[in-house]
């Protein structure tokens, strides 16, 4: 008796050359992209799920600055695009309909493919960390205070609401310590 190992679908007996019917189902299925309508990757992943299909939209976390504030949102990593998994015999008619799909990305009337182990890297990489909006050297400019309308050049965070800048103050550099909210990128 042989064993097949399916990708997330556990264990299979093997009798006769018959594999489990799902399992066989799952080896003849491959990635595709679809392109969702402007601002609705999120919308199109709610629907295509709700129907039943398996999707998967990675995403990322990354800080900006709203009205002052520096807050954490959650981002698609590619906007406007998500990844389907189909078998090429499956109905793929209601795609075309579903509430912020825009198409399947295809080539000569094609549908293309996404290679499986591009989708694994892009699972395997989903990390929970935050990706900094500010980087060291990057220009900013003073909102508030006394040096408001000065620029100025962030070399780093200190604690969580305030920035190390580097400034030309009669033609010395000196560090100062404002509130992030106080700057702006330049």
């Amino acid at each position: 008796m042989a064993r097949f190992i399916g990708q997330g679908q556990g264990d299979t007996d093997m009798k006769n050359g018959t594999a489990d019917r799902a399992t066989s189902q799952y080896r003849d299925k491959s990635w595709y992209l679809v392109q969702c309508k402007p601002r609705q990757d999120e919308r199109a992943e709610e629907h295509l799920t709700r129907q039943g299909y398996a999707c998967y939209r990675p995403h990322c976390r990354r800080e900006r600055l709203v009205r002052g504030h520096r807050q954490e949102a959650t981002e698609s990593l590619f906007p406007g695009y998500l990844f389907i998994h189909l078998a090429s015999n499956d109905n793929w008619s209601p795609l075309r309909s579903t509430r912020g799909v825009n198409r399947v990305v295809s080539f000569g009337g094609r549908p293309i493919i996404v290679d499986d182990a591009l989708i694994a890297q892009l699972q395997h990489r989903a990390e929970p960390s935050v990706e900094k909006m500010l980087q060291p050297g990057e220009a900013v400019r003073i909102l508030e205070g006394s040096f408001a309308e000065l620029d100025a050049i962030f070399l780093s965070m200190d604690g969580d609401d305030r920035v190390v800048l580097l400034m030309n103050l009669l033609n010395r550099q000196q560090q100062i310590s404002l509130p992030l909210a106080s700057i702006r990128v330049h």
